[in-house]
């Protein structure tokens, strides 16, 4: 299991769909890891996104619905990772989480919701999607601060 000590937030970033707009990338410039939850994108392409993203920071990313060309092949369907001794567990869609896993902050994508909420000690967030608009939903991504006491999330409205 990869493990992280971080002094800034944490990226969070979802639903890119193909588009990573120059806005997402100036709100993760601060970041010391990048976390993609999945539908990155469905082109050859779009396996710049995360190539872009890593020249910002480690990135890592699972593998969502619509990730089905080649280069996505090898993306986790979940994926847990240590930040600051803090368990994150990273999966595309909430449907895919086993319940019996223990974690700290459970991060998922897929809805394009944003959601930042505690259930039971733990945060389930989504950032919600950073690429193409789908419906009137918000276009958005997150951050994580992740400290001893716990880990707190943003997120953050792209215009």
């Amino acid at each position: 299991m990869p493990r992280y000590s971080v002094n800034s937030p944490v990226g969070v970033i979802a639903d890119t769909h193909g588009l990573l707009r120059d806005e997402a990338l100036c709100l993760l410039q601060e970041c010391e890891l990048i976390l993609h939850l999945g539908d990155v994108g469905n082109k050859e392409v779009d396996k710049t996104i995360l190539q872009h993203l890593k020249t910002l920071a480690p990135v890592h990313c699972v593998k969502g619905n619509i990730d089905t060309a080649e280069w996505a092949a090898g993306l986790p369907i979940h994926q847990d990772i240590i930040v600051n001794e803090k368990h994150l567990h990273l999966v595309h869609r909430l449907e895919d989480f086993d319940p019996k896993t223990t974690c700290d902050a459970l991060l998922h994508g897929h809805s394009h919701k944003p959601r930042n909420e505690y259930q039971a000690g733990m945060l389930l967030f989504n950032p919600g999607a950073a690429g193409k608009r789908r419906f009137k939903l918000p276009i958005t991504l997150g951050k994580l601060w992740i400290e001893q006491r716990g880990v707190r999330g943003a997120i953050m409205h792209l215009l």
